[in-house]
């Protein structure tokens, strides 16, 4: 499997075709980052149009199993981030079905 891109490659590249400094598409991302966490907490989402969904969900307590002992335990309820990608960004990964 290929490596991902890291942030400072991801910076390098749209620095350079967005013809702007290194600095200024860091702190784009970094405030995209803030902005992104600030309404997911507040409202529960957050979207990024043509890219995807950020959004708190809540998980139910439930049973589960102790997988070296296989004894039952009980898994406590929490919120977790989940992150729904658009239809227009999968079909261009994924390719239309």
């Amino acid at each position: 499997m290929a490596k991902t891109m890291t942030k400072s490659q991801l910076v390098r590249h749209l620095a350079e075709k967005a013809e702007v400094t290194k600095k200024t598409v860091t702190g784009l991302l970094d405030e995209l980052l803030n902005v992104a966490v600030k309404e997911a907490k507040a409202k529960g989402a957050f979207v990024v149009p043509g890219f995807g969904k950020l959004r708190k969900a809540n998980r139910k307590a439930r049973m589960g199993r102790n997988p070296q002992t296989g004894e039952a335990i009980k898994i406590p309820a929490k919120t977790v981030v989940r992150f729904r990608v658009s239809k227009s960004l999968k079909e261009a990964v994924v390719g239309k079905k």
